[in-house]
């Protein structure tokens, strides 16, 4: 069935309900980054294979929004398909809630599926809809209906990760939200994103490419913890080790039901950011709503040690893996067709190699000379570019290991590099070195230390558009919060044991992009009589291309921290290397 012909079938389902207008977002049930296909209804639809996009539906138009890492692949995949491309941030392009109310008369409906929004994201929609006199239906669930040979949920079983790994057991950490809820008031608290079910379960799936997760709700109470779940997933070790633990089970169809029934005066602890809009509608009308971040996202944030030495072990496996394909690259550019898709599967290789990986934690941005500019470049292999001899080329990859989840970006030198590459070059890794050298005092927050990062490229009169920092997860998602790095506060304090990225970066349109990010760890650094002062250290282990370096634009600590993070590189990556690879480091890691 072609795209005009889903589109023709659409509209005549919402013409049967008397809908004038339809939102398709690219969201499951558990708001996930990367959600499964039984979920990609947007990409049934459209014929549009991207990551991130809003389709919106009219009895007249149709259109897909989406940013500029998709505008060409959007443009290619949505030719002849009867649905518009709108490019979103580009001069003159409305948002999409702004050309619905645009496009349709007062008194129209507008449909979308709540499960795919959050609370706060259906809200904010429903006002704007209507200042506009237009109704927001949010129990439009078109893809039950229209949606023919839907796959299915996946229904690969799950594994424990042992304390060995988490540092806790499901007990300790169950005793542990039990006590924040009656802190909070809470009587139960609804669970319902992956990544956090996972983490508090100790268990880990593959259900969702990149994300070792699996689909699952949670409901816990301070009798009872209630997991839905298709029973296929569990083994009967598990299933009886959960029954011992006083763990329910129910089927992951019968959240819904279960919600709906919970006790009229319960006190639901509910995350409006990170819970969509059925769950919170579904609750009983008289049970109290407590509204707040959820209670697992600030405990997985803030790493226990064992986690934190885990992440040593995991990155000491990823800088391994990173010198090699480094070595590999040095050695083999200009001798052997190599392209951006290639390296990037070359690496994955490499990360392959290592014991308890398990894939890699998103797509490879793989980027020559101006694909590198484009921030999230998706490289498909029918299009990618060739590597040259010259020139700039940024890699911002990561990998899955039980000990951990990794994210690491270098931009390396393939050859003869012109002034202006070196100079961007070296002040993007002032700002990697100004944010890892901060001190602050306990309470700050990512926006006040987000200025460090951009401090040097301000004063050559250049920014860059994306955050500095992002939480990262535990053998879990790559891209966690509650915290950031960025310009825009989102009141959240930087606190001991979160990871967090640095990722300063230049992006000059056709001609380059650079961005080196390390993981960091917050620490402790001193206690005095104006309070309590944070730190941070360097996760990650792999060096920085000390030939793109225009070393005297570095200030002589500046030179230090090269000197001393190669020096650490060195000590713990070049035991686990053989001839070549490990004179190859020992070259890349010579003093300044």
């Amino acid at each position: 069935m072609s795209t005009p012909d889903r589109l023709f079938k659409l509209r005549n389902h919402m013409a049967t309900l008397g809908v004038d207008a339809c939102i398709i977002t690219s969201a499951d049930p558990h708001l996930s980054e990367y959600p499964s296909s039984h979920w990609k209804f947007r990409e049934w639809l459209s014929g549009f294979t991207g990551s991130a996009g809003t389709v919106v539906v009219t009895n007249e138009e149709a259109g897909l929004w989406t940013d500029s890492r998709y505008f060409l692949q959007a443009e290619q995949q949505l030719e002849d398909s009867g649905m518009d491309l709108y490019r979103m941030g580009t001069e003159g392009v409305p948002d999409y809630k702004d050309w619905l109310t645009e496009k349709l008369n007062a008194g129209s409906v507008v449909g979308v599926n709540g499960k795919t929004m959050t609370v706060n994201e259906l809200r904010a929609l429903a006002r704007l809809l209507k200042k506009a006199d237009i109704r927001l239906d949010a129990k439009l669930f078109m893809e039950d209906d229209i949606w023919e040979a839907r796959p299915l949920i996946p229904e690969d079983g799950i594994f424990e990760l042992g304390t060995e790994y988490t540092g806790l057991s499901r007990t300790e950490k169950i005793a542990e939200v039990r006590r924040r809820m009656k802190a909070q008031g809470g009587t139960h608290y609804i669970i319902t994103t992956l990544d956090e079910v996972a983490w508090l379960l100790n268990f880990r799936g593959q259900d969702v490419q990149f994300n070792p997760v699996f689909h699952a709700y949670l409901v816990v109470s301070h009798n009872h913890v209630n997991l839905f779940i298709d029973p296929h997933k569990l083994t009967s070790s598990i299933g009886k080790q959960l029954s011992e633990e006083d763990i329910k089970i129910f089927i992951y169809n019968d959240f819904y039901n279960f919600i709906k029934d919970m006790p009229p005066l319960a006190k639901v602890i509910v995350d409006p950011n990170r819970t969509n809009s059925t769950v919170y509608s579904s609750l009983p009308q008289q049970s109290t709503k407590i509204e707040t971040t959820s209670i697992v996202t600030n405990l997985k944030a803030q790493k226990n040690e064992v986690e934190v030495e885990n992440f040593r072990k995991a990155m000491v496996k990823d800088g391994v893996a990173m010198t090699k394909f480094l070595c590999w690259l040095d050695n083999t550019i200009g001798k052997e067709t190599i392209t951006e898709y290639s390296a990037a599967a070359r690496l994955s290789a490499f990360r392959a190699e290592q014991p308890n990986y398990h894939g890699d934690s998103f797509n490879t941005i793989s980027g020559y000379a101006g694909n590198g500019a484009i921030v999230h470049y998706a490289v498909q292999e029918e299009s990618a570019a060739e590597l040259q001899p010259k020139g700039l080329f940024l890699i911002d990859s990561g990998g899955q290991y039980l000990e951990g989840t990794t994210d690491i970006t270098r931009t390396v030198a393939l050859g003869p590099l012109t002034d202006e590459e070196k100079t961007d070059f070296t002040l993007v890794l002032k700002g990697n070195i100004g944010l890892d050298m901060a001190v602050f005092p306990t309470g700050t927050r990512g926006v006040h230390l987000d200025i460090l990062a951009r401090q040097a490229m301000w004063q050559h009169g250049i920014n860059y558009g994306h955050g500095t920092g992002h939480g990262i997860g535990h053998f879990l998602c790559v891209h966690e919060g509650p915290q950031s790095i960025r310009p825009q506060d989102n009141g959240v304090e930087i606190q001991e044991g979160m990871i967090s990225s640095n990722e300063p970066g230049i992006y000059k349109s056709g001609k380059h992009g650079i961005r080196i990010e390390n993981l960091i760890l917050t620490l402790k650094d001193k206690n005095t009589d104006f309070g309590s002062f944070l730190k941070f250290e360097t996760l990650t282990l792999c060096p920085v291309d000390t030939r793109a370096i225009k070393t005297e634009l570095l200030t002589v600590q500046e030179k230090t921290w090269v000197n001393n993070y190669h020096q650490k590189v060195y000590d713990l990556i070049s035991p686990l290397l053989d001839g070549e690879e490990k004179e190859w480091l020992k070259n890349s890691t010579k003093p300044l």
